[in-house]
C-alpha cells in the first residue's frame, strides 16, 4: 500500500513522463509515509474532457489520489500532499495559455475490508 491514482487531462500525454513522475511520488511516498517501496502502485489514467465554469480557455487537469493504510500522522499527509504538488509542477508543462489546476487528495482505506492479491503470469 499505497495505491496512487494520477487522472490527468489527454492533452497532457505528451508534456511529461508517466513513468519517471510514478516512480517519483512513489519514492516520496516511501519518504513521508514510510511506505513499502513494492507496495506503491501508481496508475495513470487520461480524461478527454475537463471543464472549468464556462469553458472558456485550454484548461488542464492532474488530480492524484492516494489510498493508504491507516496511521499516518496529518503532518506526514500534508508533507506527501505538498510534495506530490511540487513533483507535478517540475514533472508537468502544459500549452502556453493551458491553465493547469493540480490536486492531491489522501484517503485512509479500511484495513478491515481490504483485500488485494498477486497473480504471476
Amino acid at each position: 500500500m499505497p495505491q496512487i491514482s494520477v487522472d490527468y487531462s489527454a492533452g497532457l500525454a505528451g508534456t511529461f513522463d508517466r513513468r519517471a513522475l510514478g516512480l517519483a511520488i512513489n519514492r516520496l511516498a516511501v519518504k513521508t509515509i514510510a511506505a513499502q517501496p513494492e507496495a506503491c502502485k501508481t496508475l495513470f489514467r487520461a480524461n478527454d474532457d475537463f471543464v472549468v465554469g464556462e469553458g472558456d480557455g485550454p484548461d488542464a487537469q492532474v488530480f492524484v489520489e492516494f489510498q493508504i493504510f491507516p496511521g499516518r500522522t496529518p503532518e506526514a499527509k500534508a508533507a506527501l500532499s505538498e510534495g506530490v504538488l511540487a513533483l507535478l509542477a517540475e514533472h508537468i508543462s502544459p500549452a502556453p495559455g493551458t491553465r493547469l489546476f493540480t490536486a492531491v487528495n489522501i484517503e485512509d482505506i479500511d484495513r478491515e475490508s481490504y483485500r488485494s492479491t498477486t497473480a504471476a503470469g
